[in-house]
C-alpha cells in the first residue's frame, strides 16, 4: 500500500495508475493524513454466462403464477386493510 499526497498523485498520476495494475493499493492524503484509498478494478470475465446454468435443478409450481391475495396487493400499495 502506497501513501501518497494529493498533489503528489496529482503530478506522477500515470506511474501511480501503473502500480495499480502490479496489484498495488494507494491511500490519499490531504497534510499527511488518509482521506480516500485507489485500488484497482477487478476484472471482467472474458466470456459471458451462459443462461440456463439451473435448468433442471428445481421447478417452479404453477401456483406462482396465480394472482396475488388482494390483501398482499393492497400491502403493496402501502393502503392498509
Amino acid at each position: 500500500m502506497i501513501k501518497v499526497n494529493m498533489h503528489d498523485a496529482k503530478t506522477h498520476l500515470s506511474a501511480y495508475v501503473a502500480r495499480l495494475r502490479e496489484g498495488e493499493a494507494i491511500v490519499l492524503c490531504r497534510r499527511n493524513t488518509p482521506v480516500a484509498e485507489i485500488r484497482l478494478l477487478p476484472k471482467r470475465p472474458a466470456s459471458r454466462r451462459p443462461i440456463g446454468l439451473a435448468a433442471g435443478t428445481f421447478s417452479v409450481s404453477p401456483r406462482f403464477f396465480e394472482p396475488l391475495p388482494e390483501e398482499v396487493v393492497r400491502g403493496f400499495r402501502g393502503e392498509s386493510g
